[in-house]
């Protein structure tokens, strides 16, 4: 899986998760979830704002990651999409496409 930081437009639906989300330009149809967790900030590593991390430090920054199957026409893969709690931005982390 290629290790990615782009961010992208995601289209939520109904359910909770990502229908559909448009990267570089191109409209990905989310054909299924393959996988959804959420992860937090490693409280052992200095943040911007807290250098070193003390027992204050906030262990509630967390971004959500969904492993997603999506295509558009005849192409297809599976993407890691994350949403970030702090800033509630979505970014295409991972892709094995």
């Amino acid at each position: 899986m290629r290790l990615l930081h782009d961010p992208v437009e995601v289209r939520r639906g109904e359910t909770e998760g990502p229908e559909a989300f448009l990267w570089r330009g191109r409209l990905w149809k989310v054909r299924a979830v393959v996988a959804h967790w959420v992860e937090t900030a490693p409280w052992w590593q200095p943040t911007e704002s807290e250098d070193p991390p003390g027992p204050g430090s906030d262990l509630l920054l967390e971004r959500e990651l969904w492993r997603v199957e999506a295509g558009r026409m005849e192409t297809s893969g599976v993407f890691d999409l994350s949403f970030d709690w702090t800033d509630g931005r979505w970014q295409l982390v991972g892709c094995a496409d």
